[in-house]
């Protein structure tokens, strides 16, 4: 499923006050099965790009397609987000199988299904637990499980793991670059973390400051399937350097702004 975004716009408070342009004209396509990574300064609209990619809000101008036949039942698109946001009254087993229940699957589907993501994600053995009973990186891999199971077209992922400890962190981003290589699914990632972003991604979309623009789409020059002794290659290097020195430039702008 290929996601093509045109000249969108978005402001905040129109008719109620001063309006707050959080994005403007951003035109970004993201391609059948490509790991995007959208990043830049905090406030420039990321999470707003996605939010509106998986529909939760319109764009004030601009649209956003998709491209691609979709099977019917299978939505376009599912969240995961920066918070864990699981039922806390909900196993393991509950929470994946939440989404597959509001579609109406039947009972045997929905039981082979989150079989099938829990053996996938990693939590076998852990299908009876409750949140409270998890770890931080443990509970995020049921957000993904949960996300994966109603087979969307797009995965947008919110800061997944910002909320981790640096270890686990690190962990969660080789099992997703693994995850990724056996489903192909197309991603759109959120992140302020370029080694990150470089790491996971085949291309990385940095936006301005506020209000969000593209300020140029770059290329990871990265073979996969990749490891964590990628992170010493030249190749990551100098795309993490021509990438801070982008997000540098918007934070000297903002300051000698702030300084006029």
């Amino acid at each position: 499923m290929r996601v093509v975004v045109e000249g969108v716009t978005k402001r905040y408070g129109e008719g109620t006050g001063p309006a707050v342009e959080a994005l403007a004209g951003v035109d970004v396509t993201v391609e059948a099965e490509e790991f995007l990574a959208l990043l830049g300064p905090s406030g420039c609209g990321k999470s707003t790009l996605l939010n509106m990619i998986a529909g939760l809000l319109r764009p004030t101008a601009g649209a956003i397609h998709f491209e691609g036949a979709l099977p019917a039942g299978r939505p376009p698109t599912a969240m995961v987000f920066q918070e864990f946001a699981l039922f806390p009254w909900r196993t393991v087993r509950g929470n994946v199988e939440f989404g597959l229940e509001e579609a109406g699957r039947p009972r045997a589907e929905r039981a082979r299904i989150v079989r099938e993501m829990i053996d996938l994600i990693g939590l076998a053995g852990f299908e009876e637990k409750y949140p409270h009973q998890l770890s931080g990186g443990m509970r995020q891999r049921v957000g993904i499980a949960r996300a994966l199971a109603v087979d969307p077209a797009v995965l947008l992922m919110d800061e997944p793991f910002s909320a981790l400890d640096a270890q686990t962190r690190q962990l969660m981003q080789e099992e997703l670059v693994a995850l990724w290589e056996r489903t192909r699914k197309t991603i759109v990632y959120v992140t302020h973390n370029i080694q990150e972003a470089v790491y996971l991604a085949d291309r990385v979309v940095v936006l301005s400051r506020r209000p969000g623009r593209v300020l140029d789409v770059v290329e990871v020059p990265l073979g996969r399937p990749r490891a964590e002794a990628v992170h010493g290659e030249p190749a990551f290097v100098r795309t993490v350097e021509r990438i801070w020195a982008l997000i540098k430039g918007q934070a000297r702008e903002a300051l000698q702004e702030a300084v006029r």
